[in-house]
C-alpha cells in the first residue's frame, strides 16, 4: 500500500510542493548535477494520453498491445507502460489526507465482515495473509491495496517485441544473499511456495556477457567532466555481484584510470587511493577507526584523506545511488568499505563476517520478473484459479485472471485501487475504512495488519500514542526510479564492449542489460540480435552539507514528483544515444517501449550513522511496530530494511502477535 506523507507523518511541517521544498533549502543543497533534460521538438514520437496518464511511448512501430486502452491495462496491469509504481491515481487519496482530508467511518455502516483485513498487497502483506491462511484455512481474508496491481515494490513489467515476450522487474528485484541474510523462517516460507534456491544456479546465465568479452564501464558525461567518454574494463567489485571475479573482463586499476578524462595529477591520486596501502588513520586504534569511518562520508574520505578534488571525487558520486539511494556524500565511509569501495587497503580494518559473506555470495537468485514471481506465487496459492500452474517454473509465464482476485465467496480476496484511510480498534475486532472509486467504504474484521508504508499510519490511526506515531513517521523512505527500455537488439552494447555502465554524474546513474535468466517457458536473449530490456536507474538527489538525511530524502521526493514522464523519456533517449551511438544505437529505430517505475517511497529507511549521533535510531523500529489492540504492523519498514526477507519476517511476526506463536517448526 504505497501512500505519500506530508513530511513523513510529522504534522508540524505543512505540505509543500517540490519548488517550495527546494526553495526552502540552503542554496548549496540544490543539486547542480543530474539535471532534467529540457523537452523539445527533436523528432521524439508523441505518446498517447488518456485522462492525463501516459500509457504508451513508441519509437518506430510498436506492438498493438502497447497501445492498450486504460480498461485493458487495468484488466492486465503488468503489460501497462508509461508511469507505473507511484503512478497518477494511486496516491491521490493519500495526498488528500496529507493535505488535511479526514475520513469519518463512524457515519457509515460496515458493508462486509472478515476475519482478517490486510492493508497492503506487497510482499509483506501477502506473506502475512499466507501465514494467517496456513494457520486458519477457513478464515475470510481481505487484502486491500491502492495500486492497480499487487506486489507492492515487487512489480512485474511485460513487453512484447514482435512475437517475443520480454519480462523485467519494476522494483524489488532479487532474493539477495539468502544464505547470509535470510532467516530460517523466510527460507522455509519460500520453500513452501515451491522455490528451490539451487534452481537459480542454472537459470541465471553468469557466462553470457563475459563470453562476449563485455565488461563494466564508467560513462563520463560532458556536463560534469567536459567530454562524453565511455571507459571500459572497470575492476571494481561490488557487494552481491552477479559476475564471477574471474570473468569480469576487467583491466588493471592503472590502465583503467589512465583513460579517465581527468588531469594527470587527479588520475595519479585516484590510482594511489585505489592501490596504496598507506593508512590515513595511522595512530588510531581499530575501535577509533571504526567510529571515525561511521561518522565521515565516503566523499569526504576521498577528499580529506586522499586529496581528490571535487571533480575526481565525482567519479564515485552516483555509484552508490542504486544500492543506497543516496550519493557518496550521504554514505558513511564504513558502509562504503563494507560494500566494496576502494581507499581502505592500508586502514587495517576488516569487514564483519556477515559483510564478507555477503560480498562473496553471488547475486543470482532472480526470477525473470524479479520478486514479482514471489508475489505471484503467494497470490496463486491464496486465490485458487487466478492463474494456471503450480511450480516456480510455470509461475513465470502464468497469465493471471485479475477478475478472480476479488470474487464474492472466495476465502481470500484481493481488492486493488483501494486506499486504506482509517483503522480503529473496537470490542472484539477492528473497523477499517478505505476509498475506492471516490467512495468511502467501511469493513469490519476480527483483526487487521497494516502492511503499508509506516509513515502513513499516523493518519490511518491517529489514536496511537504520539511516541509510536512519531516512530512510524521517522521511516522516511528513499525515492528511486527503475526505467525499463525495451529494444530490438543489443548489438551496440557488444560493439562498445560493455554490459553495465556506471554514470556517476548523469541522470541515470546505472544503465545495464537485464539479468540473463531463463526459467520455465521463458527464454532470455541468447545473442545480441535478439530483443532485450535495458535497466536504467534514476535517483533524485539533493546535495549539501548541514542537511540531515531525512530532509534530503523529502526534498528529493518532491523533486521526483515534479518530473513529467517526458523528462524520463528524453533522458533515456539522450543518454543511450550518447553512450551507445558510437556502437550503432539509433533511438528512433531501436526503442520499442519505455516503462517508468516511479517509487516516491522506495527503500525503507535504514538509519544513518552520519546523522544519528546518539544511536537513537536503533530504538525506533521496535516502537513503531508495537501491536495496538487487534492491529499489528508489518512491511519491511517494521525492521528498517529494504529487503524481501525482512518483509516476509515482519509479516510472520505480525501474525504471531495476533494469533500467538505456533508450536514446533516455522510455518511454511
Amino acid at each position: 500500500m504505497a501512500l505519500l506523507d506530508p513530511a513523513d507523518g510529522n504534522p508540524t511541517l505543512a505540505p509543500a510542493s517540490a519548488g517550495a521544498f527546494l526553495a526552502a533549502a540552503p542554496a548549496a543543497s540544490r543539486s547542480k548535477y543530474h539535471p532534467p533534460m529540457p523537452i523539445g521538438n527533436d523528432g521524439v514520437t508523441r505518446r498517447d494520453f488518456l485522462n492525463g496518464v501516459a500509457i504508451a511511448i513508441v519509437a518506430g512501430v510498436a506492438p498493438v498491445s502497447l497501445f492498450a486502452s486504460r480498461e485493458a491495462a487495468a484488466a492486465y496491469p503488468p503489460a501497462d507502460t508509461g508511469f507505473r509504481g507511484s503512478q497518477p491515481g494511486s496516491y491521490d487519496v493519500a495526498h488528500g489526507m496529507r493535505d488535511g482530508t479526514r475520513y469519518d467511518i463512524g457515519r457509515i455502516r460496515a458493508t462486509e465482515t472478515f476475519d482478517l483485513v490486510v492493508a497492503g498487497a506487497g510482499l509483506s502483506g501477502l506473506a502475512a495473509a499466507s501465514y494467517w491462511h496456513a494457520r486458519r484455512p477457513r478464515a475470510r481474508i481481505l487484502i486491500l491495496d491502492n495500486h492497480p496491481d499487487f506486489g507492492g515494490h515487487a512489480l512485474r513489467n511485460e513487453f512484447r517485441v514482435d512475437d517475443r515476450l520480454l519480462l523485467s522487474y519494476g522494483g524489488s528485484e532479487s532474493l539477495q544473499s539468502p544464505e547470509t541474510l535470510w532467516s530460517e523462517n523466510a527460507k522455509a516460507f519460500i520453500a513452501g511456495l515451491g522455490v528451490d534456491l539451487a534452481r537459480f544456479e542454472s537459470a541465471f546465465d553468469r557466462k553470457l556477457y563475459p563470453s562476449l568479452g563485455l565488461s563494466r564501464g564508467i560513462f563520463f558525461a560532458r556536463e560534469a567532466f567536459g567530454v562524453d567518454k565511455l571507459v571500459t574494463g572497470d575492476p571494481m567489485r561490488m557487494v552481491a555481484d552477479d559476475i564471477p571475479p574471474d570473468r569480469m573482463n576487467a583491466r588493471s586499476v592503472e590502465a583503467f584510470v589512465a583513460d579517465f578524462p581527468l588531469p594527470e595529477a587527479s588520475r595519479a591520486k585516484l590510482v594511489a587511493m585505489w592501490t596504496s596501502k598507506r593508512d590515513p588513520l595511522a595512530g588510531k586504534t581499530i575501535e577509533e577507526k571504526d567510529a571515525y569511518l561511521e561518522r565521515i562520508s565516503y566523499r569526504d574520505w576521498l577528499i580529506r584523506h586522499w586529496g581528490l578534488d571535487e571533480t575526481a571525487a565525482d567519479v564515485f558520486y552516483g555509484r552508490t545511488l542504486d544500492f543506497f539511494a543516496v550519493g557518496t556524500d550521504a554514505v558513511s565511509a564504513r558502509d562504503a568499505f563494507d560494500t566494496g569501495y576502494p581507499g581502505f587497503l592500508g586502514a587495517g580494518i576488516a569487514r564483519s563476517e556477515e559483510a564478507e559473506k555477503e560480498m562473496d555470495e553471488p547475486y543470482i537468485h532472480h526470477f525473470p520478473d524479479g520478486n514479482a514471481s514471489l508475489a505471484r506465487l503467494m497470490v496463486r496459492k491464496l486465490v485458487p484459479g487466478v492463474g494456471p500452474g503450480s511450480t516456480m517454473e510455470d509461475i513465470v509465464t502464468s497469465t493471471f485472471d485479475y477478475d478472480r482476485l476479488d470474487r464474492a465467496g472466495s476465502g481470500v480476496r484481493i481488492r486493488l485501487d483501494s486506499t486504506v484511510v482509517a483503522a480503529r480498534n473496537r470490542d472484539g475486532g477492528v473497523d477499517l475504512g478505505y476509498v475506492r472509486d471516490g467512495k468511502l467504504v467501511r469493513v469490519r474484521s476480527g483483526a487487521a495488519i497494516l502492511a503499508g508504508y509506516h509513515m502513513m499510519v499516523p493518519y490511518i490511526m491517529p489514536s496511537l500514542p504520539k511516541r509510536q506515531r512519531d516512530a512510524q513517521a521517522a521511516n522516511v523512505k528513499a525515492p528511486l526510479v527503475y526505467v525499463k527500455v525495451a529494444v530490438r537488439n543489443w548489438k551496440p552494447w557488444v560493439a562498445r564492449g560493455v554490459h553495465e555502465i556506471s554514470n556517476p554524474m548523469g541522470f541515470h546513474s546505472r544503465i545495464k542489460l537485464d539479468y540473463p535468466v531463463s526459467m520455465g517457458g521463458y527464454r532470455f536473449a541468447r545473442g545480441p540480435d535478439e530483443p532485450i530490456v535495458i535497466h536504467m536507474v534514476h535517483v533524485p538527489v539533493v546535495r549539501g552539507s548541514g542537511i540531515d538525511l531525512r530532509t534530503r530524502l523529502r526534498a528529493a521526493r518532491a523533486q521526483l514528483y515534479a518530473m513529467p514522464f517526458e523528462t524520463f523519456e528524453r533522458n533515456a533517449r539522450d543518454e543511450l544515444t550518447r553512450i551507445l551511438g558510437p556502437g550503432g544505437f539509433d533511438a528512433n529505430r531501436d526503442i520499442v517501449a519505455i516503462t517508468v517505475n516511479r517509487w516516491g517511497h522506495g527503500y525503507s529507511y535504514s538509519g544513518s550513522t552520519l546523522d544519528d549521533k546518539e544511536g537513537d535510531d536503533e530504538k525506533i523500529p521496535a516502537l513503531a511496530r508495537k501491536r495496538a489492540g487487534r492491529v499489528a504492523f508489518a512491511n519491511a519498514d517494521a525492521n528498517w530494511e529494504p529487503y524481501a526477507h525482512a518483509a516476509i519476517d515482519q509479516g510472520r511476526r505480525a501474525v504471531d502477535e495476533l494469533l500467538g506463536k505456533p508450536a514446533g517448526k516455522p510455518s511454511k
